[in-house]
């Protein structure tokens, strides 16, 4: 694992506020010049600390304005099981997140959808297509508390 300075620390909460910064705007907040800026980057995208960049699309404007979590029981637990779920709910779209968890159920998922007859469509169209489901419980979001993308480094110990 790479060990992180105070500069890459910064460098890292800069790119999660704003990955669209210029190595001369990233290199002004951090206190580098471009260069060692871009040097510093490099390096931390190499070790898989940065895994990308995005563009943080606002569900509501695209006409999905809400969320539901939807717990999953599965029938079986093996790995082929699992494995087949978890790709056939990567196909789904309006799923933004899937995670295999511990607990009561197998499966927590995050849908975006446009309303309750649109998550009727969604359950009907897409999840209950997927074989090996043996119970669903879903909860809408009525407004979302916090949201990010991820931990700020320099927040963290």
């Amino acid at each position: 694992m790479l060990r992180l300075d105070a500069i890459d620390r910064r460098i890292l909460s800069a790119l999660r506020a704003d990955g669209r910064l210029t190595m001369n705007e990233l290199g002004e907040k951090v206190g580098l010049s471009a260069s060692p800026c871009w040097t510093r980057v490099k390096r931390l995208e190499a070790a898989g600390l940065i895994a990308g960049y995005v563009a943080l699309l606002d569900h509501a404007a695209l006409g999905l304005p809400d969320t539901v979590f939807v717990e999953i029981t599965l029938n079986r637990h093996d790995d082929h099981a699992l494995e087949v779920f978890g790709a056939s709910l990567a196909r789904i779209p309006e799923v933004i997140e899937a995670h295999l968890v511990t607990g009561e159920y197998d499966y927590l998922v995050k849908v975006a959808v446009a309303g309750t007859r649109d998550y009727e469509r969604f359950l009907r169209e897409r999840l209950y297509r997927i074989e090996g489901i043996r119970h669903t419980r879903s909860t809408f979001a009525l407004r979302a508390m916090k949201q990010s993308i991820g931990v700020d480094p320099l927040e963290i110990p």
